[in-house]
């Protein structure tokens, strides 16, 4: 994104909303599929000789891949399912900083109509995030 030079409107402009929103979207999602398939390629190196897995009980996730700060911890210790998380996490954290940073744009360009209903949209994903899980 280009700043605004001093002979220029001082607001961003669609075009720069536009140019930040889209490389943050490409450089999430790049960020969270390398990461993801690191923990892929990892998962599969550690557990090359497990046994068929039984998809007639589901089992979920354990307890130590369900926080964000014990993913983060497992991740930094090369924990294969830790790493396929986190890269989740980084996906599903994209569109929501999407959303951040369009209100963020949203305010320097003084569009209270659309700082109302970004302001919305994004209390609405926070909340879901926080508190739309199981207990």
């Amino acid at each position: 994104m280009t700043s605004p030079t001093p002979d220029h409107d001082s607001r961003w402009t669609d075009d720069d909303v536009e140019q930040l929103v889209g490389n943050w979207l490409r450089i999430g999602t790049f960020v969270a599929a390398a990461i993801t398939t690191l923990g892929g390629i990892l998962f599969l190196a550690g557990h090359s000789s497990a046994t068929a897995a039984n998809y007639h009980k589901f089992a979920g996730e354990p307890a130590q891949l369900r926080h964000v700060t014990d993913i983060v911890v497992g991740a930094f210790h090369l924990d294969s399912r830790a790493v396929i998380q986190l890269g989740l996490l980084l996906l599903i954290a994209t569109p929501v900083v999407r959303v951040a940073l369009s209100l963020m744009a949203f305010i320097a360009q003084r569009d209270k109509l659309y700082v109302a209903l970004t302001s919305i949209v994004l209390a609405i994903l926070a909340f879901s995030l926080l508190f739309g899980g199981h207990p």
